[in-house]
């Protein structure tokens, strides 16, 4: 733990002194250090498992999206997961979602698992969910972390009309409070912090503020789960009460001492009574 605190005061006091050099490049760097994975990738036991699924590789521009089916005559359940994970870390639930009936899809995020991509947001998760939505047509959504705000801003822009139900699990509300958290635990001085708001503008077209998991589902007649463990240290469980004030058709589910993984039967028994299984 200390040789990690120590590696991440020497990259924030890198790009500090890099932004009196040039503020535009310092910022383009600490960005695209925000945006890419370090973790993710298949370990051999969790390819086991994802090898047990249909196996089928999507497109979005130039980049290739996995996916995983596990197939049965019931509604089509789609599972998106969060940063730094893969489609590996829904096994327990896709058994037994299989088991119910269920026909279950799972993706691989933007630079994750077997997916393509050298960065991940959740514009471009999204982008991704979009086509494996227009492939396989999902009744309900189960997004976990990233996962949920790319859902939410998916069914924000296109409203797929077949997507009768999203749960949220540990997702966070507002990228601009996310991008505040990466600033301050790599200790970024103003001049990087101030660029970085104008490089995104700049880079997606909109604000950083504009990104918000609590405005897009204001625009969404799904119903909805949202379920948020009050000791999350990942996504503050206050993220989770503007989500439900937002989301109109929804109930909120608080756990305790689950974690923001939120990986527990009890929570799968709450996902399992809101869709009827």
């Amino acid at each position: 733990m200390l040789k990690k605190e120590i590696l991440i005061k020497l990259i924030g006091n890198y790009y500090n002194a890099l932004s009196y050099v040039s503020k535009p490049y310092a910022a383009d760097k600490a960005l695209y250090l925000f945006m890419k994975p370090r973790a993710g990738k298949l370990n051999e036991e969790q390819s086991d498992f994802l090898n047990t699924a249909f196996q089928e590789e999507l497109k979005y521009q130039d980049d290739h999206i996995m996916t995983y089916r596990w197939p049965g005559p019931g509604q089509t359940i789609l599972l998106t997961h969060g940063w730094e994970s893969n489609s590996a870390r829904w096994k327990r639930l896709s058994i037994e979602l299989k088991k119910k009936g269920y026909n279950v899809i799972a993706l691989d995020a933007p630079g994750h698992g077997k997916s393509g991509s050298k960065i991940f947001n959740a514009i471009l998760y999204a982008e991704f969910i979009n086509i494996v939505a227009k492939r396989f047509s999902p009744d309900i959504i189960i997004g976990h972390s990233v996962g949920g705000m790319a859902s939410a801003l998916f069914q924000h822009k296109y409203q797929f009309v077949n997507l009768k139900k999203i749960i949220l699990l540990g997702a966070p509300s507002e990228f601009q409070d996310v991008m505040k958290r990466y600033t301050d635990m790599l200790g970024y001085n103003h001049r990087i912090v101030s660029q970085l708001q104008h490089t995104i503008h700049q880079r997606f077209g909109s604000p950083a503020d504009s990104f918000s998991t609590s405005r897009f589902l204001e625009t969404i007649e799904s119903e909805g789960l949202i379920i948020h463990d009050q000791d999350d240290h990942i996504i503050p469980y206050n993220d989770a009460l503007l989500l439900k004030n937002s989301f109109k058709n929804s109930q909120l589910i608080t756990t305790k001492g689950l974690g923001h993984s939120l990986n527990d039967a009890t929570v799968a028994d709450y996902i399992y009574a809101f869709i009827g299984a």
